[in-house]
């Protein structure tokens, strides 16, 4: 049956898309339902190289992404609690996990797909828990990649057999390097290498790619998708972009040499299409297979190289400081004007999230430069929080009186808990943390797990609170303050877990409880001012009743 240009196009393009969307789905989802446990994972299995690239394979797997993996991995090697070897190790298993989420969901069983659509949306729309919903949403997004799949097979049904098709490609096969290019683009246009490669995969089982094309764009899609975990983490910690731009080099510079040493190569293809597994999926799996087997040993010398091509900047140019964001010239035009606080109150939040992740390091090993640090980031945020409220003073205009005092002090009300939420780290945590130095003592070691478990949920609500300053998304802002009971709960927990080991006469535990006590009570009190920037927009949806939420609807 024949097919207009047109309708074929529209059919390719919408598959893939599905497929593309379906694959965020899955991430997203396990990201909402687990994140918080995955984030522990993956910071308490990191104690060897081996146990590290394990780790990244099985949270790549789960998260359906490499890239996912990396930004989880780029926060805790920014906190100092993940050294840069161990990152590295992290990245080489993340980018095997990411190749056998491409075998797995390239081998499905056909009853399968209608078995996970009926049970992602009968768990999703019957659920009342969040997490169950995101399980439903995971199941779905399963289901749907299959769907596209199927898609992406029917639609390319016309190009069978075309003799236009087979020109167009054969003269492909004769350009490796074009195929592998435009591969490489196209999986950093979607922001995902496993929907590259099924893609690729699909398109070779319905035989519209010469085996040699299809090798060549499954290694274009590994350097792809190594370019994207470089641009989302360009601005990031030094430490964290030294890691992903040696990830690129070798993910990357390895993919464009086995693209010589592959195609052309009549032995290894011959080897690849031996078994049951798809050559291009196996190729993609044995790629970076041995690139990890070849790397790994060799991670702290990477990284000492990585040091020395990408210098800390900053610490050369001793310079911290970022530009004001309030803009005098704006303070009789009341919307601009709020916006401008806005964006200053993010850069606030963004700067005191960095000293949560330094604060902690100081426990583990006391470092008075790092403390200064953090107390200078402290004396710029209190100067910036007194300019804040100077500046909603001054704001004016013909918008209704009321409404502007409503939300100028809304936002003055944000900035003052942001400045004592900076003052806790800054006096309190890093306070602490010399006394222990000082004092040479040792928490207990479950002790400091359960702390720096528990640093890392105010961590993660830290981060929630400034997506909710962004975005004034009363949903992320109703999660906000439900966290903020969860805190007090875990809180409560933890503070009987450890008069649990004093009680058995645990040492560390009686010499170090005052610190442990105080440590935990600074950061639920950390928690408690930045769940606080979730109330204003509450208040305004009507979702907020006195200092309680109202009902789900």
């Amino acid at each position: 049956m024949s097919q207009s240009p047109l309708l074929f196009v529209l059919n390719m393009a919408a598959a893939a898309a599905l497929l593309i969307w379906a694959v965020r789905l899955v991430r997203t989802g396990f990201e909402r339902a687990f994140g918080g446990q995955l984030r522990l994972w993956l910071r308490r299995s990191t104690g060897n190289r081996v146990s590290a690239a394990l780790t990244g394979v099985l949270t790549a797997v789960l998260m359906q992404s490499s890239t996912a993996v990396a930004i989880l991995m780029a926060g805790f090697v920014s906190a100092g609690t993940i050294v840069a070897g161990s990152g590295i190790a992290i990245m080489l298993g993340a980018d095997v996990g990411s190749a056998i989420v491409a075998l797995v969901l390239n081998s499905r069983v056909e009853a399968l797909t209608p078995l996970l659509m009926l049970a992602g949306v009968l768990i999703f729309l019957r659920s009342a828990k969040r997490r169950h919903r995101q399980i439903g949403r995971i199941l779905i997004g399963l289901a749907l990649v299959f769907v596209s799949l199927d898609l992406i097979a029917s639609a390319s049904l016309p190009l069978v057999g075309s003799d236009a098709t087979n020109a167009v490609l054969t003269q492909l096969a004769k350009l490796p390097l074009t195929a592998f290019i435009l591969a490489a683009l196209f999986a950093w246009l979607v922001h995902s290498s496993v929907a590259a490669v099924l893609l690729f995969a699909t398109l070779f089982a319905q035989g519209l790619l010469p085996l040699n094309t299809a090798f060549a764009m499954v290694l274009g899609a590994n350097l792809g998708g190594s370019l994207i975990a470089l641009v989302l983490t360009w601005a990031a910690d030094v430490d964290v972009r030294r890691i992903i731009a040696a990830n690129f080099v070798l993910r990357g510079g390895g993919a464009l040499a086995a693209l010589f040493v592959v195609t052309g190569n009549d032995a290894i293809s011959a080897w690849l299409s031996l078994g049951p597994i798809q050559p291009p999926l196996l190729l993609h799996l044995v790629f970076n297979v041995a690139l990890l087997l070849v790397c790994l040993p060799l991670a702290r010398a990477l990284i000492r190289v990585a040091e020395i091509l990408i210098p800390d900047s900053r610490a050369a140019n001793g310079d911290d400081g970022t530009p004001s964001m309030l803009d005098p010239s704006l303070q009789d035009q009341p919307a601009r004007a709020f916006a401008c606080v806005n964006r200053e109150l993010v850069q606030m939040g963004n700067s005191i999230e960095v000293m949560l992740r330094q604060s902690i390091g100081l426990f583990d090993k006391y470092d008075e430069d790092m403390a200064r640090s953090v107390r200078t980031r402290f004396k710029d945020i209190e100067r910036t929080s007194l300019d804040l409220k100077i500046y909603l003073a001054g704001i004016t205009g013909r918008k209704d009186g009321e409404g502007i005092g409503r939300e100028a002090f809304d936002l003055s009300g944000i900035a003052v808990n942001l400045e004592a939420g900076a003052d806790i780290i800054a006096t309190k945590m890093v306070g602490l943390a010399k006394q222990k130095s000082a004092e040479h003592l040792t928490f207990s070691e479950e002790g400091w797990r359960e702390l720096s478990d528990f640093h890392d949920t105010v961590l993660r609500n830290v981060q929630h609170a400034i997506a909710v300053l962004m975005s004034d998304d009363t949903g992320l802002a109703r999660e906000l303050v439900e966290q903020k009971d969860k805190v007090r709960e875990i809180a409560t927990r933890l503070e009987r877990n450890h008069l649990e080991r004093i009680r058995q006469g645990l040492s560390h535990s009686i010499e170090t409880s005052a610190i442990h006590l105080d440590l935990m009570r600074s950061l639920k009190a950390l928690n408690t001012a930045f769940a606080m920037i979730a109330y204003p927009p509450l208040r305004q949806s009507g979702d907020l009743l006195e200092s309680r939420l109202s009902a789900t609807s």
